[in-house]
């Protein structure tokens, strides 16, 4: 089949596999990502890992604060692309931008659409203890995620799959899509389906205060709101600010005073509202993260 022309607009590591299966297959004229941001202690201004993978490979590179502004929509318009690919990218796109290439604009969406639609759908997954979520490939239009569906691929959810493992399932799963996809879109046989709006719901932007952890919930709510944010789940233990990296359910079941930790056989366990939960990983102010057996043995000592 001939190799179709695409502008891909991504930018976090999740979009990474896309992007690099495409670049196998199609010409990729052309890398659309978020601006360099300061991260780390430093604030040292670093790219997003699309523009990374894009440099080592010589694809022409747009940056736009704003990708609705005209002279970015000019820009785009002289690659003459027959189809935009959206994998994470992180800014929405007018309907002059949706309406320029010939097949428009496909969106590989991390979710079983019409579930979570929105910035965080693989977190809500995991916070809801959902079982199984997958990843859509959808034909985009000026809504939020609300464009015809095109294929679907499932993904299971362990009990115990934290964020990174979730997340890298999903991107190598997501790439494998969109390549079907495009071989359907080539072909004339994909059919698309809209979207029934009744069984959507929203997976919103995370925020700081998402991650606190109310220890009057169950130990089930509690581990899953720390698997699904790795790192962003946080509680106050004599008045420090711990992150809680890693959980375990001990007992499901058992009555304990919500919040109470225990020492028990060189584990932390802290009483919920219904059952008990096990800390496996932790994280003081400033420290580092570690293991909660490091811990109990210090408290030992």
């Amino acid at each position: 089949m001939e190799k179709l022309r695409i502008i891909f607009m991504g930018t976090p590591e999740f979009a990474v596999p896309s992007l690099k299966k495409l670049c196998e297959v199609h010409e990729v004229v052309c890398v659309v990502t978020q601006p360099d941001r300061p991260k780390g202690r430093g604030q040292k201004l670093l790219p997003p890992p699309v523009k990374v993978f894009a440099e080592e490979k010589n694809i022409p590179i747009l940056q736009p604060i704003k990708v609705k502004n005209p002279e970015v929509v000019a820009e785009l318009k002289k690659f003459q692309a027959d189809l935009i690919v959206v994998v994470a990218f992180g800014q929405i796109l007018s309907q002059e931008i949706l309406d320029l290439p010939k097949f428009g604009c496909i969106n590989v969406h991390a979710s079983l659409l019409p579930r979570y639609r929105g910035a965080a759908p693989i977190e809500w997954a995991l916070i809801n203890g959902e079982k199984i979520t997958g990843v859509t490939t959808m034909q985009m239009n000026a809504g939020l995620d609300t464009g015809d569906m095109l294929l679907k691929s499932e993904v299971k959810i362990s009990d115990e799959m934290i964020l990174p493992e979730l997340q890298e399932k999903l991107m190598t799963t997501g790439a494998e899509l969109l390549i079907k996809t495009l071989e359907k879109l080539q072909r004339r046989e994909l059919q698309p389906i809209k979207q029934d709006d009744s069984l959507s719901n929203y997976a919103p932007m995370l925020k700081k205060e998402t991650g606190s952890i109310d220890w009057n919930k169950s130990a089930r709510e509690i581990h899953n709101l720390v698997r699904g944010l790795y790192g962003g789940a946080y509680a106050f233990m004599n008045g420090q600010k711990i992150k809680i990296w890693r959980t375990k359910i001990h007992n499901e079941n058992s009555k304990t005073l919500p919040g109470k930790i225990n020492f028990l056989d060189k584990k932390i366990l802290i009483g919920t509202g219904q059952g008990s939960l096990e800390i496996l990983e932790m994280q003081a102010p400033n420290g580092k993260k570690v293991d909660a057996e490091i811990i109990c043995a210090g408290f030992k000592n």
